[in-house]
């Protein structure tokens, strides 16, 4: 079976931020990691080259295809943030509703910019995420 693409890394958050283009992205990255260790009370990590992923959990599929994962995170990239909450958004439709502006793919949250969103709500789903991914898997930090 193929190895995950994503797993982590020893790469030092502060220098992959330190490499985020533009500015406001780096900024908003640092705000997110602050915000994200807060919400958790787990220690930033990068998942492959451009996740920054909080927690983790070990997954096995009926298939028989496990691994780990990052519990949650987000990715500063330079078009949109991308938030990853695990369980998917499917069930937050209350939470998403007072989020602010957003777009969702099929399991990734899409900001423009972290001033479209309110940071309490942010947190909220932050928790929720995680709170539903250990009813499914253990979960703990990475």
């Amino acid at each position: 079976m193929a190895e995950n693409k994503t797993q982590a890394t020893g790469t030092p958050v502060a220098d992959f931020i330190a490499s985020v283009e533009p500015a406001r992205r780096r900024d908003e990255a640092a705000q997110l990691v602050t915000l994200f260790e807060k919400t958790t009370g787990w220690t930033a990590r990068m998942w492959g080259p451009s996740i920054i992923g909080f927690g983790q959990y070990h997954y096995k599929y009926d298939s028989g295809r496990e691994g780990d994962s990052l519990a949650t995170g987000f990715s500063p990239r330079k078009a949109k943030l991308v938030f990853y909450i695990m369980p998917g958004y499917s069930d937050y439709g209350p939470i998403l509703d007072r989020l602010g502006k957003h777009s969702l793919g099929k399991s990734c949250l899409y900001v423009n910019k972290l001033a479209d969103i309110d940071l309490d709500v942010l947190a909220e789903l932050i928790k929720a995420g995680v709170k539903d991914l250990g009813e499914t898997y253990p979960v703990g930090p990475s």
